[in-house]
């Protein structure tokens, strides 16, 4: 059985997210979808916020399981005996960073961890958690960036009544 795990903060979880999500599913026979605990970041939910988000909407996914973690990306591998983290990329932005960091994580796992970089679906390439979160800040329609059922979360969290 093959395995990869796809780490992120998804705060909230979008399209583009679900996109990296499906494909790496159809490519692996076990997707783990990993919710990053990051101390240094203050989410606008919390992991087990996340976490039910994620398994609310990948629930047709039979491969996909979520779980959280909190501390180093290579401990969690090792944990989970896993050696391929999933990352979506953007932009060229995006990959001069991750590739910073694939190459650190391979390092530091004695090169027991490979990155495989999935290309975001140009229809989902603008989107980003961030840009989710200032336009629902501002009252704005965020139906198109993520599913309904986020959507209606992230209004309520901001006390925006739809």
């Amino acid at each position: 059985m093959t395995s990869a795990f796809y780490p992120g903060s998804f705060d909230p979880v979008t399209y583009g997210h679900l996109d990296i999500i499906r494909r790496g599913a159809e490519i692996f026979d076990e997707l783990i979808v990993a919710v990053l605990d990051n101390k240094a970041k203050t989410p606008l939910f919390s992991v087990e916020e996340r976490v039910r988000m994620l398994e609310n909407v990948t629930r047709d996914f039979p491969n996909v399981k979520i779980d959280s973690f909190s501390g180093l990306l290579i401990d969690y591998a090792a944990q989970k005996n896993i050696h391929v983290a999933i990352r979506g990329l953007r932009a060229i932005t995006d990959f001069e960073y991750e590739l910073q960091m694939a190459q650190l994580n391979r390092l530091l796992s004695k090169g027991k961890l490979d990155t495989m970089f999935l290309t975001t679906t140009l229809e989902y390439a603008y989107l980003s958690s961030s840009s989710v979160k200032e336009i629902a800040m501002f009252g704005g329609d965020i139906s198109q960036c993520v599913p309904e059922q986020v959507a209606k979360v992230v209004y309520d969290r901001y006390h925006i009544a739809r």
